[in-house]
């Protein structure tokens, strides 16, 4: 097929690009960078904006698919760009694949989009607290406590509202902590506050989480999409959860990160309520400051690293045949090697 994909040239779509290259299909990547790396294995690299509707429309033309993958991450206070980017430039590519007849639309989502503040152990897309797809974690003074997750929440509900039989095929994936070489965000946050002294345990360390393999999460984005070209494909219309499928100690296994770069476990901790209580401060400073950047700690972060979220991952496997390919074991090793390579820093 001839696939488009949104944010190629970044962690998750970079890997997306290279196994359908790999495969034998046709790739677009649209994206604010150059991405020679792209272009030297084959990839048509095309300059652009999400916001900008006729230049994705412009990217759009004469493709089978569309892979979204990219997004405006993290946990700035600022709304802003988050709805801008993640919200509206959704719906930018979704008004480009009916101008341009596009047959089949996947969509990078999170799980983040049914987190609730609390534990999620074992759910799955049928959850009844999770069906209506309404926001849920907004706190009692009725802000958004993560505009990320409410802009991605947004966006998901539009792409599979998008569904649309014998016109445009959707479906939404949710992969849980990608991580994996080549990461630049996760795993070189987590060096850095290490190498500082400002890593913390959050909570009693005790919370389970999923996680997924980097090449595992690209792998089901090519696995889904060629399920929705089937007839009366299961996964048209539908958001799937993704991971590796066995959960893990959260703490314990960033400090099987820490140990492949060569540094010591987290001894230092910190109550949930009180990383809580520091992030509720931090960011109402953020917002009446003015600040830049991102805080130090919000409450999202203080609950995400305290609480255990992992998920039944039944349906991706019933629907179009996910199954983690790369163990965890395999994917460290890779991830340690690659950390030994010089890219710790």
């Amino acid at each position: 097929m001839h696939a488009l994909v949104t944010g190629g040239g970044g962690f998750l779509g970079r890997y997306i690009c290279e196994q359908l290259i790999a495969r034998g299909d046709r790739v677009r990547s649209f994206g604010r960078g150059a991405y020679p790396e792209l272009e030297a294995i084959g990839v048509e690299v095309v300059r652009g904006d999400l916001v900008d509707g006729e230049a994705v429309s412009a990217a759009c033309r004469d493709v089978d698919c569309v892979f979204h993958v990219a997004a405006r991450p993290g946990v700035s206070v600022q709304p802003k760009p988050y709805y801008a980017i993640n919200t509206q430039g959704t719906q930018n590519v979704i008004d480009a694949c009916h101008s341009n007849n596009v047959p089949r639309l996947v969509y990078t989502s999170s799980p983040s989009v049914t987190f609730m503040f609390e534990d999620q152990c074992g759910v799955d897309e049928m959850d009844p607290r999770h069906l209506h797809r309404e926001p849920h974690n907004l706190d009692v003074l009725g802000d958004h406590a993560a505009h990320y997750s409410r802009s991605k929440l947004q966006a998901e509900e539009k792409v599979l509202d998008a569904n649309q039989v014998g016109t445009l095929a959707t479906c939404a994936l949710r992969p849980h902590l990608i991580w994996g070489p080549r990461d630049q965000h996760l795993i070189p946050r987590l060096i850095a506050r290490a190498k500082s002294g400002r890593l913390r345990r959050v909570g009693d360390g005790e919370n389970v989480v999923d996680m997924i393999y980097v090449e595992n999460a690209a792998e089901a984005h090519l696995q889904a999409a060629d399920a929705l070209a089937e007839e009366n494909s299961p996964v048209a219309g539908n958001a799937y959860y993704l991971s590796q499928g066995e959960p893990v100690k959260c703490w314990q296994w960033i400090d099987e990160i820490l140990s492949l770069a060569d540094l010591p476990p987290v001894t230092k901790s910190i109550s949930y309520h009180t990383a809580f209580g520091l992030g509720a401060t931090l960011e109402l400073l953020y917002r009446l400051l003015r600040l830049r950047g991102e805080p130090p700690m919000t409450r999202f972060v203080a609950a995400q690293l305290a609480t255990s979220h992992w998920f039944d991952i039944s349906a991706a496997r019933r629907d179009f045949g996910y199954a983690p390919r790369v163990t965890t074991e395999e994917g460290m090793q890779r991830l340690g090697a690659w950390l030994r390579n010089g890219h710790a820093d």
